[in-house]
């Protein structure tokens, strides 16, 4: 008896012990794991069990955030309350539950216990505790043993401050992981704007009519929500008419997401627009938030979106219509709340016809479309862009100041610009460096047509030197050497996309590449 009564003792001082030791954890600084695997340490010195596991409820389902003593099959189910009455039985219970040996409520852990794998026998003991936070029933506490009776000298009082510490930690827990998916979801925010930005410096600038006429359409969209389809050659400036559409929205205090869809692979699209969980495919070592759940809140640009793979489609579809995704892998589906805005420089509507883009997102994207006017429709802006320009260009090398002659500012206003805006650019930055680079220091500096390598500019910038003595170059020569001039200016004017150049050539992409190794140029 005095054995017993001391052994009851140290029973009860390790009980209290290890609450002490929940209570403490409550205020640590401890990641969920960790947290919810030191609560099931204390959990197994206070009961006698073979197993015990912590669910969350979500729905109507609980899933099991930690567990001892069962099968991993055991961990990765969801358990739906309606389908399990001792599951329901301990939610709806104020107090903790003892099941008796003899009940006729299946176990939802039958034959998931690492102690007796496979046995479909009903557990002969079976514990649980809700757990609440501020009165709102948010999971339970589960503890299963195979000896009968091996709850009934738990003392209730030791049950129920078992209980509410539980419930403590899984609120705590919680607090914590949503911190730390804030601070993980804000991080990728950063990465994504910080890749964004790089190469997103400008403005909009022109005083044409046609510039007037954008500019006062994006004044009307921008404070609605509505989906922007922006339309336009290469070049003439989408993502700035993107960004000025966003600055000018209630999203503005958000980020917007750049997705440039030409540059998708296909095989990973899904993955990067989505998310997926770890082990949705080869590589997949964990779980991963795609570009919509990044720009919850804020504005995602598709920018190429004519680009996205066909089988793609149906699912951005939902995603416009439902603001909901789902990650690869995943059964699961997840509200976002987010505006987006397409751009393309494709006929969508010959895209349709001939089978590649669906009508019906055509439909979804282009509730309010843009388009913007090629540089060739307001040349009477090109003197102004080409002052910001040399500017701009000024700053990077650090030379003096940058003017235009006269006779370079009439042929650049003369020129159709196929490349548009950004053609302009290239072409001034490297005039700039070719007129600065002979005058090292603040003085400043003219460029001129000589500088600018523009047809018949007066310069031959591409291309092997005039032959002057000997035989002409054979007519395949001459069509190499044009092939390797049209291709290098092609891949210049998209800023090194090699797919968007094969477009512009009307090549397979594949075939551009092979093109350009036996020309040399890559």
């Amino acid at each position: 008896m005095i054995q017993s009564t001391e052994l009851s003792r140290r029973q009860q001082l390790e009980a209290l012990e290890a609450l002490l030791e929940i209570a403490r954890d409550l205020t640590s600084s401890l990641a969920g794991r960790d947290r919810y695997g030191r609560l099931m340490g204390a959990v197994r010195r206070i009961l006698p069990c073979d197993a015990a596991c912590l669910l969350r409820l979500e729905g109507t389902e609980l899933v099991p955030l930690a567990a001892y003593g069962l099968t991993e099959e055991a961990l990765r189910r969801r358990y739906d309350v309606r389908q399990h009455p001792r599951l329901d039985v301990i939610l709806r219970s104020p107090d903790p539950v003892r099941f008796p040996a003899d009940s006729p409520l299946a176990d939802p852990f039958d034959g998931y216990l690492e102690a007796q794998p496979g046995a479909l026998a009903h557990i002969h003991a079976c514990l649980g505790c809700r757990l609440e936070d501020a009165g709102e029933v948010v999971g339970a506490l589960t503890a299963d043993a195979l000896e009968p009776g091996a709850f009934d000298r738990m003392h209730p009082h030791v049950l129920a401050t078992l209980g509410a510490l539980a419930g403590a930690a899984l609120r705590t827990t919680s607090l914590i992981e949503a911190l730390e998916h804030t601070a993980d979801h804000r991080g990728q925010v950063a990465r994504d704007l910080q890749t964004t930005i790089q190469g997103s410096a400008g403005q909009i600038l022109g005083t044409s009519a046609a510039m007037r006429r954008l500019l006062e359409e994006i004044a009307v969209v921008a404070g609605s929500d509505l989906a922007v389809l922006i339309t336009g050659e290469t070049g003439v400036g989408k993502e700035l008419v993107a960004r000025r559409i966003h600055e000018g929205s209630r999203r503005a205090g958000e980020a917007m997401i750049h997705v440039n869809c030409a540059a998708l692979p296909e095989s990973i699209a899904e993955s990067e627009l989505f998310g997926h969980v770890a082990g949705a495919f080869t590589g997949a070592v964990r779980e991963r938030a795609g570009k919509f759940e990044i720009s919850d809140g804020g504005t995602l640009f598709l920018d190429e979106v004519g680009e996205l793979p066909l089988p793609l489609q149906p699912k951005l579809l939902r995603a416009l219509q439902h603001g909901e995704i789902q990650r690869v892998g995943s059964d699961r589906t997840r509200r976002v709340d987010v505006r987006v805005i397409a751009a393309t420089n494709r006929d969508l509507k010959r895209e349709i016809a001939e089978g590649r883009f669906r009508a019906d997102l055509y439909h979804r994207l282009a509730v309010y479309p843009i388009h913007v006017p090629a540089l060739r429709e307001r040349r009477e802006d090109i003197p102004l862009l080409a002052a910001w320009f040399l500017d701009l260009a000024r700053r990077r090398i650090g030379s003096g100041p940058l003017r235009l002659s006269e006779e370079a500012r009439e042929r650049l206003t003369a020129f159709d610009w196929p490349g548009n805006v950004r053609e302009l650019e290239n072409v001034l930055s490297r005039g700039a460096l070719r007129a600065a680079a002979p005058r090292p220091g603040r003085e400043a500096t003219v460029v001129g047509l000589e500088h600018l390598d523009l047809p018949d500019s007066g310069r031959r910038v591409e291309g092997p030197p005039p032959l002057v003595e000997g035989p002409l170059p054979s007519l395949a020569d001459r069509v190499e050497a044009f092939r390797r001039s049209e291709i290098r200016r092609a891949v210049e004017r998209h800023d090194g996309n090699w797919a968007a150049a094969a477009r512009e050539l009307g090549m397979h992409r594949s075939n551009l590449h092979h093109v350009a190794r036996r020309l040399k140029l890559r």
